[in-house]
C-alpha cells in the first residue's frame, strides 16, 4: 500500500480555495464594480493647492445641504476625456461638480479644461496624490456621489458614460436626496 503524505494534499487545497473565490467573485451584485470602504462614511478632510483662476472647495462645502459630485481627473487620462462631455451635461443640468485634479501639471490641466470645457463648480489640485489616497482612490477617473451632510453615498471607478449616469449615478443621487 502507498503511503499518503499529508503534502499531497496541498494542490488540491490550493485548487479548491480558488475555485471557491473565483465562484464567490462571479457571483457578486456587480462584478465590475471596486469596493469601498468609504461608502456611508463621512467623506475624509478636504486637502488641496490652489488651481490658478478657479475657486477652491473645502470641506464645508460638502456639508452644504445639497448633492454633489467629487470628481478625480487627470489631463494625462485618456479615459477622463472620454467622461468629460457626460460631466458638462451633468453640470448643465445644475448637478454640482466638484473636481479634483489628481497628478497633474497645472498648465497640462488648464489646456484641457479649456480645450473641453470646464464642469466644475470648484476645483483644487491633489498634486501628490495624498487627499486621493485618504478617499480610497484607485486611479482617475473616480467619481464619488457626496449628501448634504458630506456623506459618501457612492463611489464610482472608471468613466462616467450615459450607462452609468443612467443606471449608476442617478439612484444614487435620489438615494442621496431622500426619494
Amino acid at each position: 500500500m502507498a503511503k499518503f503524505s499529508p503534502l499531497m494534499a496541498v494542490p488540491i487545497v490550493v485548487f479548491a480555495s480558488f475555485v471557491g473565490l473565483a465562484v464567490t467573485g462571479m457571483y457578486r451584485e456587480d462584478p465590475e464594480s471596486l469596493p469601498s470602504a468609504r461608502e456611508g462614511q463621512p467623506a475624509p478632510p478636504v486637502v488641496l493647492s490652489e488651481f490658478a483662476g478657479k475657486e477652491l472647495f473645502d470641506d464645508a462645502a460638502l456639508r452644504d445641504g445639497e448633492v454633489k459630485l467629487v470628481n478625480y481627473w487627470a489631463s494625462w487620462c485618456a479615459p477622463c476625456r472620454v467622461e468629460h462631455p457626460n460631466l458638462e451635461a451633468l453640470s448643465q443640468e445644475g448637478l454640482t461638480i466638484y473636481g479634483v485634479n489628481y497628478k497633474d501639471q497645472l498648465d497640462n490641466a488648464a489646456s484641457f479644461l479649456d480645450e473641453l470645457g470646464d464642469p466644475y463648480t470648484a476645483i483644487g489640485r491633489d498634486e501628490k496624490g495624498r487627499m486621493a489616497l485618504d478617499w480610497g482612490v484607485y486611479g482617475v477617473p473616480e467619481t464619488y456621489v457626496v449628501d448634504g451632510n458630506g456623506k459618501i453615498i457612492l463611489r464610482f471607478a472608471g468613466p462616467i458614460t450615459q450607462r452609468v449616469i443612467k443606471n449608476t449615478l442617478r439612484p444614487a443621487i435620489e438615494k442621496a436626496r431622500g426619494n
